[in-house]
């Protein structure tokens, strides 16, 4: 049986081995973490969103940043530090500026394929992972930023994405807890939200009783690509018949080894999981998910007493410190619009999103015909990673045994 390596235990690489699993490939997960879905995929926003798939790469985020880079608390926060790493992802950055709108719709009609297979997995691994379908509001304060969601939205439909303009009124009947002065917003009922963290750990659990191997608590520290196999080090010297690399912000070193350039800069986002204690904290608390545009912040109901805020960008390099300054705007958001919550006890956390500078996942083949990228998700890992897990599995089937397998109804190639 051909034996293939995954490098990393977030929802990349546990979706990758559930497809490679399916298509009967020995698999084996690696990760430095005792177990899965520890870093990036520990807390995030929990939103599974084809409405936010519109990517950065345009004048006026660049122009936001530069307004923002002198205060601590800004939505996109980038240190004044100088790193060759830095300069050239920012280079790259700017040059996919002309390919905002393709690339948006794009990044649409991945998310929209991926839902399918999500909850595919979800139902065959029987997961509880606190999923609502309760849509996402994207809600605006100001005339301007709610001209220039009109035009996302057009780009979104092109991808194949229905979202409705709602009123103020319209507004406060989807989130009556919602408060401040809202001029509108858009509503997509068809995304859902969910814990990143009990879903890779479940479908993790699940594959392991399938018979996948987990190599939790081992650092790779070389892998090498040689003529008919894969050698990874970890403790020991172990040989495979291919590789996948699903690492996250650790790609761009493991690719570096393999001769490919997989240019991932760790941008750093903040959450705080705000915990609902009393009768009133629970029933102040949304129970739709929604999504500031002008602050950036993301919200997810996660059960009955769990109220997930993220948010923020901040080009650090790779530093996971927690900082009260930029944890701080997500408490005082929270006090701001949903002033019956008890933020009392409130838990931060930060993780570093692994991002492409053209915002589009690298997946596919490498450089060596036994290396295989699924990486560079950026903010949407949680949402395209169905979508692009089917992509690489496709791509290491027709590498070694092209052949097509039937999971809950849908074939998969």
């Amino acid at each position: 049986m051909t034996h293939i390596a995954v490098i990393g235990a977030g929802i990349t690489g546990i979706t990758t081995a559930f497809q490679l699993h399916q298509r009967g490939f020995d698999v084996t997960v690696i990760d430095r973490q005792r177990y899965a879905g520890m870093e990036t995929s520990f807390a995030n926003g929990g939103q599974l969103s084809a409405s936010n798939a519109e990517v950065w790469n345009s004048w006026s985020t660049v122009l936001k940043g530069i307004k923002w880079m002198a205060r601590n608390d800004a939505p996109l926060l980038m240190s004044p530090k100088p790193s060759w790493h830095k300069i050239s992802w920012m280079a790259e950055f700017l040059a996919n500026i002309p390919r905002y709108r393709s690339h948006t719709v794009q990044t649409a009609a991945m998310a929209i394929a991926a839902r399918k297979t999500f909850h595919e997995m979800a139902e065959l691994a029987g997961i509880d992972f606190d999923h609502s379908p309760a849509g996402i509001l994207h809600f605006y304060e100001t005339e301007r930023d709610l001209k220039a969601a009109a035009g996302v939205t057009e780009l979104l439909r092109q991808g194949g994405l229905e979202r409705r303009a709602v009123s103020p009124e319209e507004i406060r009947k989807i989130e009556p807890t919602l408060t401040g002065n809202i001029l509108g917003g858009y509503y997509t009922q068809s995304d859902t939200t969910g814990d990143i963290h009990k879903y890779s750990v479940g479908l993790a659990e699940w594959l392991e009783r399938q018979g996948v191997t987990f190599a939790y608590g081992h650092r790779v520290e070389a892998v090498r690509a040689k003529g008919d196999h894969v050698e990874i080090d970890t403790d020991t010297t172990q040989r495979f018949d291919g590789v996948v690399v699903a690492a996250g912000v650790g790609s761009r070193g493991l690719a570096q080894q393999l001769g490919d350039r997989v240019n991932i800069y760790p941008v750093k986002g903040y959450s705080i999981t705000v915990h609902l204690p009393d009768e009133a904290s629970r029933a102040g608390a949304p129970q739709v998910s929604l999504l500031d545009d002008a602050a950036k912040i993301v919200t997810s109901r996660l059960g009955a007493d769990r109220f997930r805020v993220a948010g923020t960008a901040e080009f650090n390099g790779e530093n996971r410190d927690i900082r009260a300054d930029r944890v701080q705007p997500l408490v005082d958001w929270v006090e701001r619009y949903f002033p019956n919550v008890s933020t009392e006890h409130v838990v931060p956390w930060a993780g570093l999103r692994p991002m492409m500078p053209s915002m589009m996942p690298r997946v596919g083949r490498g450089r060596h015909p036994r290396v295989f990228y699924n990486t560079g998700h950026g903010h949407l890992g949680w949402t395209l990673s169905a979508a692009t897990a089917e992509m690489v599995a496709g791509h290491v089937a027709k590498a070694y045994r092209p052949q097509s397998v039937k999971i809950g109804g849908s074939m998969l190639a």
